[in-house]
């Protein structure tokens, strides 16, 4: 096999500037930076003798560092990582918009990048002058674009708005027609970001299956996506990335566990809640720690849409007496405190007696019902009908992330919906 991309010793580095007055920061830009040394030279040509203004306090920041891996011809590589991770910055230095701060980039091939809404568009131009300047862009021959325009048509359903300037399209329809200019106009190297999230369900499976076709023809995918279901059913194998550095490379399905189990950000590994002040209840019992496992009994601390997980409370009784008739529940609410689900042990017709002093409460959910985002996880103990222990402001924040829920490889609608449901679809006359 022939390496087509290849990566040594990758980094980018970027210098952010801590304001004075606040508690912001922010990346220079090249044009502040030149107003900055033009502000400082008239300044010393008009006081040379006053005090040198001291400069606002400066970070280097590496969104990458030490990156090494090889593409070969035809795979089709994922990569994942949490927010900041440094993902769309790899993207970048791959797709020759950003130059790396350390190493080397080699690329053999023509590269044709999807990395955000209205990339390589100019806005003044209609749909059809973008196809053609894509084109140019990508080193085709006219005769070439017009082989492939009316397939890129039909594939992005624009065909009314063809000749209207691009600048009044819709997200939707930005993102349909740049994923088929990439896809179809022959690149070697197909470079997707997360942005087919705009699109519809029905328009992201379309693409990850243009995606399979283009990977057959033996061209090279890479694609970062939040879309673990769309990673599996697209990627073979997958990088991982942590804080600016290469965490993993290798099978999909580890790399896509392992992130699961310890990459992703949450405040759940392990909570301690024996110390907690802000709670109610008579006290007979009080929760001292709560953590998240598999099935398979490995502790996780980011939970996936469509995954079996198993919930623990771990207790202890401050009283002698044996308890009887302990019930116990959690709920997940969202930031603005909005309840998505509780659920007790007694809405299953169960309840607890005679447990011992010390121990833990466990409840396994299937197929987990929720749509991806961060929830507040609350848990309350009763007994005897009356409350002990209810942290009041919750317990743990739990970051959900998109899985294969529904079998599809499809992560539904994004919207506004906390629940997800699955229903067998039909039509009859």
């Amino acid at each position: 096999m022939t390496a087509v991309i290849r990566a040594e010793n990758l980094g980018k580095k970027y210098l952010i500037r801590h304001e004075q007055q606040g508690q912001r920061f922010r990346y220079d830009s090249l044009s502040e930076s030149l107003a900055n040394v033009g502000k400082a030279f008239c300044n010393r040509l008009l006081h040379p003798f006053s005090a040198r203004p001291k400069m606002n306090g400066k970070e280097e920041f590496w969104a990458l560092k030490d990156i090494d891996f090889e593409i070969q011809q035809g795979d089709r590589v994922g990569i994942i990582g949490r927010n900041g991770a440094g993902k769309s910055t790899l993207l970048k230095i791959l797709s020759r918009i950003t130059k790396p701060t350390t190493g080397k980039v080699h690329i053999k091939g023509r590269v044709a990048s999807l990395l955000e809404v209205g990339t390589g568009f100019h806005p003044e131009l209609t749909g059809r002058e973008n196809i053609f300047l894509n084109g140019a862009i990508l080193g085709m021959r006219k005769a070439e674009i017009k082989r492939k325009f009316d397939e890129i048509v039909d594939f992005a359903e624009v065909e009314k708005f063809l000749d209207t300037p691009v600048k009044h399209y819709s997200s939707g329809m930005y993102v349909r027609l740049a994923f088929a200019v990439a896809a179809h106009l022959e690149p070697e190297i197909l470079i997707v970001d997360e942005v087919l999230a705009v699109g519809d369900f029905s328009f992201q499976n379309k693409c990850i299956g243009k995606m399979n076709d283009v990977a057959r023809d033996g061209k090279t995918i890479v694609f970062v996506s939040h879309n673990m279901g769309a990673i599996k059913n697209l990627c073979l194998t997958t990088i991982l990335l942590n804080n600016g550095n290469l965490y993993y490379n290798g099978e999909t399905n580890n790399a896509i566990s392992i992130f699961l189990k310890g990459i992703e950000s949450c405040n759940v590994t392990e909570t301690k809640l024996i110390y907690r002040s802000d709670r109610s209840g008579n006290g007979k019992i009080r929760l001292t720690n709560f953590w998240m496992e598999d099935t398979d009994g490995h502790k996780i601390n980011t939970l996936q849409t469509g995954q079996n997980v198993v919930f623990i409370f771990e207790y202890e009784s401050t009283t002698n007496d044996l308890l009887t008739n302990v019930d116990i529940g959690f709920s997940f609410d969202t930031d603005n405190k909005e309840s998505v689900f509780g659920l007790y042990a007694s809405y299953m017709g169960k309840t607890f007696t005679n447990i011992p002093v010390k121990g833990y409460f466990s409840c396994i959910v299937y197929d987990l019902a929720i749509a991806p985002g961060r929830y507040c996880v609350g848990a309350r103990i009763t007994v005897l009908g009356e409350e002990a222990d209810w942290p009041i402001d919750g317990i743990a924040y739990v970051d959900v992330i998109p899985g294969d829920f529904y079998g599809t490889g499809s992560r539904g609608f994004t919207g506004i919906s906390y629940l997800l449901v699955k229903g067998k679809w039909s039509c009859s006359v």
